[in-house]
């Protein structure tokens, strides 16, 4: 028999995390660990970090962590409550603010709305892409293999995926040389 507590746990968690997702579910994924792991203590940070990674390798849209996360607390049920409680919120005010944007389009007030969400989102984002490097932190190896990759990103034209593979490599050769503990 599941918990009904814990589906409901789910289903407020994530649509409150839903209805701040501006900008996507990057720039919420912060307040989604801080919830799984230090509040609810759902998991610790080792297993959500290996959740978000399995996102980062799947197709589609990173939402997929919700998912996986209702999985991991509650199984099948979970996931559904969990992908569900994420998704109905968030499409439900997208839908109703975009009736009223067809509304009040081209005036001054919808424009400066629009523009003061963007350094939202993109604070959002940067605070979740420190959160997680925070989280993966595993040593001194760390560091330089964020920066070397944000600086491949940066600096050169070809394909981020060559930085990541290298990465993986370097860290896969220093850990089994015993240089550097993974986990």
């Amino acid at each position: 028999m599941m918990d009904t507590s814990i589906l409901s746990q789910l289903a407020r968690t994530f649509s409150m995390i839903s209805l701040i997702a501006i900008g996507g579910m990057n720039a919420v994924l912060p307040a989604l660990r801080h919830e799984v792991v230090d509040v609810l203590h759902w998991m610790d940070n080792e297993k959500f970090m290996q959740l978000f990674a399995v996102t980062q390798i799947t197709p589609g849209p990173n939402v997929v962590i919700v998912s996986l996360v209702g999985w991991e607390v509650a199984g099948l049920p979970g996931l559904l409550v969990a992908t569900f409680s994420m998704l109905l919120p968030a499409c439900l005010l997208a839908f109703m603010v975009g009736r009223i944007a067809s509304l009040v389009a081209g005036t001054s007030g919808f424009r400066l709305a629009q523009d003061a969400l963007v350094p939202v989102a993109v604070g959002l984002i940067l605070a979740g892409g420190l959160d997680l490097a925070h989280a993966a932190y595993r040593g001194w190896l760390t560091p330089i293999l964020i920066a070397a990759n944000v600086a491949f990103i940066l600096f050169t034209k070809y394909n981020p995926v060559w930085a990541l593979m290298a990465s993986a490599l370097i860290a896969l050769g220093a850990h089994y040389s015993g240089v550097f503990p993974l986990m």
